[in-house]
């Protein structure tokens, strides 16, 4: 324990060293105060490293194996953050899609050729898809064929998107009808967002026993309970 403290406490002072104020800054102290400057990321991994040394050093003192647990805990929540941000992106793909598609539909219906109706979902698709399209836009105003500028969706938006590209490329090559494929499309993508809206639901109750668990039961315990056990308690030493 003395080693763990003295471990804190050298922390304590290097921070301290650190963020001290220069002698030429005592007279700013004073002055109002202004909106501080973002970090950069050069200072969060400076940030960073020292609180990892410094809980690498008070684990240590503890037991030398556990110094090396900071450092694994930082490269696991990097992971889980990448793993995060995918499933998100993957999630708004799939969420968007049954919409896309709609309006491809609609615009295929109303006559428009796929280039045309590219053209115009650069603009109305929702966020995750409008981007993508623009981008397909750009290559096929710098001289690309529709069928290979659509690659720019399967790059950016990824798998569940490569049914659609299949349709339209097959359609712009070989004039395959694009209106039947694009129904199932649509039919497919909207049971594909209710799955994932029922699968999302069933996992509702697992997730509420968390704050169940951890503030709900042990407020009850303290107020319900263990008043009626200091009572019990004290009628028992009279």
């Amino acid at each position: 324990m003395t080693a763990l403290a003295a471990a804190w406490m050298a922390w304590g002072l290097a921070l301290a060293w650190r963020w001290r104020p220069h002698p030429a800054r005592l007279a700013r102290l004073t002055a109002p105060a202004l909106p501080r400057e973002p970090r950069t990321d050069r200072q969060r991994r400076r940030l960073t490293v020292a609180g990892l040394v410094a809980g690498g050093l008070a684990l240590g003192a503890l037991w030398p194996p556990l110094a090396a647990l900071p450092f694994v805990a930082l490269a696991g929540r990097r992971r889980w953050i990448r793993a995060r941000q995918q499933r998100r992106a993957r999630h708004a793909v799939t969420t968007a899609l049954p919409d896309t598609v709609d309006l491809l539909v609609v615009a295929i219906g109303a006559g428009l050729t796929p280039a045309l109706a590219i053209q115009h979902l650069a603009v109305l698709a929702p966020p995750p898809f409008a981007a993508a399209f623009a981008e397909t836009r750009r290559r096929v105003e710098h001289g690309q064929r529709v069928a290979d500028a659509l690659d720019a969706l399967t790059e950016q938006l990824g798998d569940p998107v490569r049914p659609l590209v299949a349709a339209v490329t097959g359609a712009e090559r070989y004039g395959a009808p694009l209106a039947p494929t694009l129904d199932v499309l649509a039919h497919e993508a909207r049971r594909e967002r209710r799955r994932q809206a029922e699968e999302a639901a069933r996992t509702l109750p697992v997730k509420l026993c968390f704050p169940l668990v951890g503030c709900i039961l042990p407020a009850f315990v303290l107020l319900t309970i263990a008043p009626l056990i200091a009572g019990a308690l004290r009628s028992l030493a009279v």
